[in-house]
């Protein structure tokens, strides 16, 4: 398992929490200093069956002022993400085929059943 973390995040923080309690092994990436490349950005959106446009966090301060209200490729999207790792939402959770964002928190435990 894996999580894509940002320690500043709440939301992510929760997660963590979660996953800690529960006593699994994970590798915590974070991504905001070791962003993901654009294969691994490809593949999160493949295991969370959602399009690029669906995992930028459209609240953030960068998105409004440059992003917003622009049309991307879908390639686009994943370079600008990969670019701008910020604007990726968090946190993520992979285990082997399967991905969530944890938004909520509580998501992480239907990778875990």
């Amino acid at each position: 398992m894996k999580i894509y973390h940002n320690k500043r995040c709440r939301k992510s923080r929760e997660t963590l929490e979660i996953l800690n309690s529960k006593n699994v092994d994970f590798k915590i990436i974070e991504y905001l200093y070791n962003p993901p490349s654009l294969i691994e950005i490809k593949q999160l959106l493949k295991l969370l069956n959602i399009s690029a446009i669906d995992l930028i966090r459209k609240e953030e301060k960068l998105y409004k002022e440059k992003y917003k209200q622009k049309k991307f490729t879908e390639d686009q999207w994943i370079q600008i993400m990969h670019s701008n790792p910020i604007l990726i939402q968090r946190p993520i959770v992979v285990k082997d085929n399967e991905a969530i964002i944890g938004r909520p928190p509580l998501n992480v435990l239907d990778l875990l059943k």
